[in-house]
């Protein structure tokens, strides 16, 4: 395999090893053998214009038009001419699956599913960053400056992820960095023929025999690189922002994916904005309904359950979804002889409230509602479909309501296995206090029963715990603890504190997101407005199933088999839709019609962002903050290397010319080669000294730097051309004088230590003439505008009329 193969081979693979971090964002996570596919044809196009061989530029053009054609294929081919040119069609559909993936990122949480658009999204992109690589490392030969690409690729995925993508993936991308690192200098070395390991430590000081000449900088500068590298990529993922929401927050929670039957509903929360919903001001009607249900105050709207615990956050479960049946399945765990009663109710949604999850009495047993709804069995709820959301839909829900007693809840059995092993998860990362509060509070219960009375009476009488929307919320495994000292918060802190205290308990535990019961109405109905948002636990008891708690104080209502007495309601009158249903309600919330997007990105048109899982605000970075972030992370990243990068440029510049074919031009042409010489001492450590004779200047080069051999004698060559140039009436040219800037530059490098050469390469000091050269223009600019001003002025003043005495 030649050089070139195996750096192409080489890059394919670190590209692929980096975009591993992505894997833990989407599930499944097929995308990857898609991209690999992709990435390969493009370094296969590389390899082969290489081997023609065509110019760079037209090299990386069949690239992207390779690109061009294989994401047409995958994606577009519906579209597409024969299934691989793309016309105006194919390029509409693109962008169009480009945007739904954006809005995809901005609904889903970790893992999302693999749709269409996320696919396209991390195909393109991975392609994007390997077709970089490639260019870097292969194209132009600059494997070490390639590792920032890989970086920020991994870092990316690192922050997204939470504040790090695991060791597993920073060891794959480290070591596919690496691999890329070695391959090209084995590459570099093999241009150079054998090389013989015993001469490479037993020649002179300051010989290219001793140092390996310049073959082996590289692969010295590719270690520097790779180790800072390493090290940055630990520390980014720090400054990026987590996830919360969504992938990249917000969004207006898309829910399902797929079409037909199958399918899954993702991990997304519905309240992100619930807390500042809670703090607006106005209560802007959300839901109108009407009920025969004879109290109507347990009727909780119900949206979404929240069943996975990871120590930081709540959230819902990747699961199948299908098509709504006529006739729901049994509630699980729910027995027939238990108090039952059906319901039904009738629910008109605003036109401004736009949700993809349906509101619902728990547990549904039957749901008349048009569009494109589908039905999610471990969570009984309906998720909408292709865009379908809640913006005026009009539906039927029957219900049950269940009535158990506290006598039927203390004789529970215990949950099946399978229920009990996955819904009192707790990670080991919760603080052990928060099970020792547990354990204190629920002292003396003798069932499960007993301890969940115990901790809802704790939270929301007994425990000092005081009801505050303005508090600020913590965030991460110690935000639970953080919560139980400070005693202050709203829903969100209660819900998801209570539910982990009853998992570290045994009691099967999940959240659940939606309404309270709202506010009835002269007319019957009954009006559920923007701060009727609420979310609450849910603890499972064989033969009553899911059974509602509310350890919130001033909030809801504590449910009949929790309390020693039974309030009695008022009915509300039979369920019948009607076409006023949606009319202004005469008390609290206000009706809107219309929601903008400024009104919607700021929670203001109800509960309809995903629900933040932890126990933040939950708001979530969008696509621009990300880019943003990530674009201001690789400048920041850059800034160490621009002095190197000035001098490297600075240095082609000088030895680059061709030779000068008047005296003018071979004395500039010699003086650039001298400065470049004096500049390379100068970034070594020795200062330069220009009221010494080019003579004079050498000598002192010589006995400073420690420059023995060729590079001595190459530094005396030099300033003897320089005296010509400058002294002789007709000076001769001098063939290689940058080839003896170069040598003079490899006895500096030899003769130095690792410290002095790192210093000379990452921050030479000659670099200062970067700035004095800044100071000279800046200075020079202010004087102009000086004279500028002096002149202008007298000027404007004489043409300024004067008025008549």
């Amino acid at each position: 395999m030649s050089g070139r193969a195996r750096l192409t081979l080489a890059a394919w693979g670190a590209t692929l090893m980096a975009a591993g971090a992505l894997l833990p964002l989407v599930k499944p996570a097929t995308w990857i053998f898609t991209a690999a596919f992709v990435l390969a044809l493009v370094s296969a196009v590389g390899m082969l214009t290489r081997r023609v061989p065509l110019a760079r530029p037209l090299t990386l053009l069949a690239q992207l038009v390779a690109v061009v054609l294989a994401l047409t294929l995958f994606f577009a081919r519906g579209q597409a001419v024969l299934w691989l040119v793309p016309g105006p069609a194919a390029f509409a559909w693109i962008v169009e699956l480009f945007r739904a993936g954006v809005e995809d990122v901005g609904t889903y949480a970790v893992p999302a599913p693999d749709t269409e658009g996320i696919r396209l999204l991390l195909v393109a992109g991975v392609v994007a960053i390997g077709l970089l690589v490639d260019a870097l490392a292969v194209t132009f030969r600059k494997a070490a400056p390639a590792g920032l690409p890989l970086l920020a690729l991994y870092s990316v995925a690192a922050g997204l992820s939470g504040g790090g993508a695991g060791w597993l993936w920073f060891l794959l991308a480290a070591t596919g960095y690496l691999l890329l690192l070695l391959a090209e200098g084995r590459d570099r070395l093999s241009q150079w023929g054998r090389v013989f390991g015993a001469a490479q430590r037993s020649g002179p000081r300051g010989s290219s025999v001793a140092t390996g000449g310049s073959a082996f900088a590289p692969v010295r500068t590719g270690r520097r690189i790779g180790a800072v590298a390493m090290g940055v990529a630990l520390v980014v993922p720090l400054a990026l922002p987590g996830f919360s929401g969504g992938l990249f927050g917000g969004g207006n929670g898309e829910g399902g994916s797929g079409n037909g039957r199958g399918g899954t509903i993702s991990a997304v929360n519905p309240l992100v904005s619930l807390q500042d919903n809670l703090r607006q001001q106005e209560d802007r009607e959300v839901l109108r309904y009407r009920t025969n249900a004879q109290d109507n105050s347990g009727l909780y709207l119900r949206l979404v359950a929240l069943d996975q615990f990871d120590g930081t956050s709540w959230k819902s479960s990747v699961r199948p979804i299908e098509d709504v049946p006529p006739q729901l399945p049994w509630p699980q765990g729910l027995a027939q002889s238990m108090d039952i009663t059906e319901v039904t109710t009738n629910i008109v949604a605003s036109d401004a409230y736009e949700q993809k999850w349906l509101p619902m009495p728990f547990p549904a047993g039957r749901v008349e509602v048009s569009g494109n709804w589908r039905f999610e069995p471990a969570g009984r709820m309906l998720v909408g479909d292709d865009k379908q959301t809640t913006r005026g839909a009009r539906y039927q829900v029957t219900s049950l309501d269940v009535r158990p007693t506290a006598e039927q809840l203390a004789a529970a059995q215990p949950a099946p296995e399978k229920l009990r092993h996955e819904y009192t998860k707790v990670p080991v990362a919760l603080p052990a206090d928060v099970r020792t509060a547990a354990v204190e509070v629920t002292k003396g219960a003798g069932n499960d029963y007993e301890r969940a009375v115990k901790l809802q009476n704790w939270f929301s009488e007994e425990g000092g715990f005081q009801y505050d929307v303005d508090v600020e919320s913590g965030t991460g495994a110690q935000a639970i603890s953080r919560f139980l000292k400070d005693k202050r918060g709203f829903c969100v802190h209660f819900s998801f504190s209570m539910a982990a205290m009853a998992r570290s308990l045994g009691i099967p535990a999940r959240v659940a997101v939606g309404f309270m019961p709202g506010t009835t109405q002269t007319d019957g109905s009954v009006s559920v407005g923007i701060r009727d948002a609420h979310a609450w636990p849910e603890l499972y008891f064989e033969g009553a199933g899911w059974t509602r708690f509310e350890p919130t104080p001033s909030r809801g209502s504590t449910p009949a088999y929790t309390r020693a007495t039974t309030p009695t309601g008022t009915a509300t009158g039979p369920a019948r839709p009607e076409q006023s249903a949606s009319a202004r309600p005469t008390v609290a919330p206000t009706a809107s019609e219309s929601c903008t997007a400024q009104m919607r990105r700021m929670g203001d048109c109800g509960p309809d962002e995903a629900l933040a899982g932890d126990l933040s605000d939950g708001g979530g970075p969008d696509v621009l903050q990300i880019a943003l972030i990530s674009t201001g992370v690789l400048l920041l990243l850059a800034v160490p290397f621009l002095p190197m990068l000035w001098r490297k440029r600075v240095r082609a510049r000088r030895l680059g010319s061709g030779a000068g074919r008047g005296p003018e031009e071979l004395a500039a042409r010699t003086l650039a080669v001298w400065r470049e010489i004096t500049d390379t001492a100068w970034d070594h450590g020795v200062e330069p000294d220009d009221s010494l004779t080019p003579r004079k200047i050498a000598e002192r080069l010589v006995r400073l730097g420690d420059l023995r051999g060729e590079p001595a004698e190459a530094v005396h060559r030099v300033a003897g051309a320089v005296e010509q140039v400058l002294y002789a009436p007709r000076p001769e040219p001098v063939a290689g004088l940058a080839a003896e800037a170069e040598r003079v530059r490899a006895g500096f490098h030899a003769s130095a230590g690792r410290k002095a050469r790192l210093h000379a390469l990452l921050a030479p000091r000659s670099a200062v003439r970067l700035r004095w050269a800044a100071s000279a223009w800046w200075a020079s600019a202010t004087a102009s505008w000086s004279r500028r001003r002096t002149t202008l002025l007298p000027n404007a003043l004489r043409r300024t009329p004067r008025s008549a005495p």
